[in-house]
């Protein structure tokens, strides 16, 4: 069950009608791979009249900025994300950080067309991200993303794997990080495997029954997405450390 705490802010974000998409540590818990968070991360929708209602949701929560930048929609499109403190004492401690661009992640409007929809035990609603948008979005930088990927494609590949579907056996052949599970779908599904191993050659090691080369492509793999993540960050922390320097200098 989600934490009171959270669940205040996101009936609140709801109550408002920001169009959000809970993603983040938070989301992990619904998609099962648990990982505790005292935080709430969300995606927006970057656009005038969302902002607005956004910025209503935080008055109501006590929301305070916790760091730079300021919510303004251009430190958001271009990638940056904004951190808020919530005061209010149904989610007095909780941090929000908002965002409306992440790196190979698509675009908003995509998100948000595939998104699940949960209730809550009030009749009111949750809008989550999708699994595979969640999964693209952990491929960070960050020492913890890349073990919470492993568990949620197996949380979902040992709940569906008896009754899959086609796009789910595509979805776990796209981003497995569990050779031995590579190695099964590998060994039952050749024509799907036939036609991602372009997309994802260490497919080729799942189809000669190779752990040991499956681990090495592992490995290469994260380090690419590590090495781009880290690119892609140096000159939104180039922003964030002038941003700090006129405050400080203000």
């Amino acid at each position: 069950m989600i934490p009171n705490p959270i669940h205040k802010v996101l009936s609140t974000l709801s109550t408002h009608e920001v169009q959000y998409l809970l993603m983040g540590g938070q989301a992990c818990v619904f998609y099962g791979a648990a990982e505790f968070s005292r935080d709430c991360d969300v995606v927006i929708l970057c656009e005038s009249r969302n902002l607005e209602r956004l910025q209503a949701a935080l008055g109501e929560l006590d929301a305070k900025p916790i760091a730079v930048p300021p919510l303004r929609p251009e430190y958001l499109e271009r990638g940056h994300a904004v951190h808020f403190r919530c005061q209010a004492p149904e989610a007095a401690g909780i941090r929000v950080d908002v965002m409306s661009k992440m790196r190979c992640v698509a675009p908003f409007e995509e998100l948000w067309a595939r998104r699940t929809t949960l209730g809550d035990a009030v009749g009111g609603r949750i809008e989550l991200i999708s699994l595979s948008d969640l999964v693209a979005a952990k491929k960070t930088q960050r020492d913890k993303d890349w073990p919470m990927i492993r568990r949620l494609v197996e949380a979902h590949f040992s709940g569906h794997e008896h009754c899959a579907t086609d796009e789910q056996i595509e979805f776990w052949l796209r981003e497995s990080r569990t050779p031995s599970i590579l190695l099964q779908l590998a060994a039952e599904n050749s024509q799907a495997v036939e036609k991602l191993k372009l997309i994802r050659p260490l497919l080729q090691h799942a189809m000669a029954g190779d752990a040991d080369q499956i681990a090495v492509a592992l490995a290469g793999e994260e380090k690419q997405e590590r090495d781009a993540d880290r690119e892609y960050w140096k000159p939104l922390r180039r922003e964030l450390e002038e941003l700090r320097r006129n405050r400080n200098i203000k």
